[in-house]
């Protein structure tokens, strides 16, 4: 990977870095707990319908780290299946939840978080939102980069929306047919949009997909926000630096 140099600035950031491109699950926003909890709803309800009361569970753990976790939602989808040794129809991206498809699964999950967040909200995190506007008053773009269709709703579920210049979500990636994490298209593509070089941006993501796509993508600096305990993990797939919050780079506004 393309590194600037060593100095840091009071961002926490290499002095060359002239843009933020930040995840929205589990860095912007508390939901990447929400996003596990109805992937296991979806999951355990489909595996107890094909195999009965003895199915394996989904671990909300382990298997969402591994196989879903900041892929698009029919990739996670094919992914997990995959590791159980299921295969099953695309199906259309219009398929009714109950429908044994890729397509439907990924549907029926994601009517069960929309469900949560309406009963639940939506919490941010308020040390990323500092960092944002501290990025921001310094001069530098800012960027979201999410699998997530629903990215835009939830940003303005906690009035973040204007704190950033470009959005690459799920909608927009299926607008301009861009592969998602762990490939770096999204990212490419929201720095591209900023007018900056990947080596002049900074990726700030807490899931290994989102890493390797930093990796991958020749990032200038990786931050890894290690939110459940896997900085090793985060640092083996390419952070340059693994922080609890992001009030730990500084750059408080």
């Amino acid at each position: 990977m393309t590194k600037l140099g060593p100095h840091l600035t009071q961002l926490g950031l290499p002095d060359g870095v002239r843009a933020c491109l930040f995840d929205l699950d589990g860095v912007i926003t508390k939901t990447a707990v929400v996003h596990a909890a109805a992937w296991k709803d979806a999951f355990d309800a489909f595996l107890r319908e094909r195999e009965g009361d003895g199915f394996q569970p989904f671990d909300p753990v382990a298997e969402y780290d591994e196989y879903v976790d900041g892929k698009p939602r029919a990739d996670g989808v094919r992914s997990f299946l995959a590791s159980r040794g299921i295969e099953l129809p695309e199906g259309q991206p219009d398929d009714p939840s109950d429908r044994p498809t890729v397509q439907g699964l990924g549907n029926r999950k994601n009517d069960i978080l929309l469900e949560k967040i309406r009963t639940g909200g939506v919490e941010a995190y308020d040390g990323t939102l500092r960092y944002v506007e501290a990025a921001r008053a310094a001069g530098l773009r800012t960027a979201v980069v999410s699998s997530s269709a629903n990215c835009r709703d939830v940003l303005r579920a906690i009035d973040a929306e204007p704190l950033f210049d470009v959005r690459v979500d799920g909608v927009v990636a299926a607008e301009r047919h861009l592969p998602g994490k762990p490939r770096p298209d999204t990212f490419l593509a929201a720095a591209a949009d900023l007018g900056v070089a990947p080596a002049q941006a900074a990726v700030f993501e807490d899931a290994l997909a989102g890493m390797d796509a930093g990796r991958s993508g020749h990032f200038g600096y990786v931050v890894g926000v290690d939110r459940v305990g896997q900085a090793d993990a985060l640092r083996a797939h390419g952070a340059d630096r693994v922080v609890r919050d992001l009030a730990e780079l500084g750059g408080e506004a």
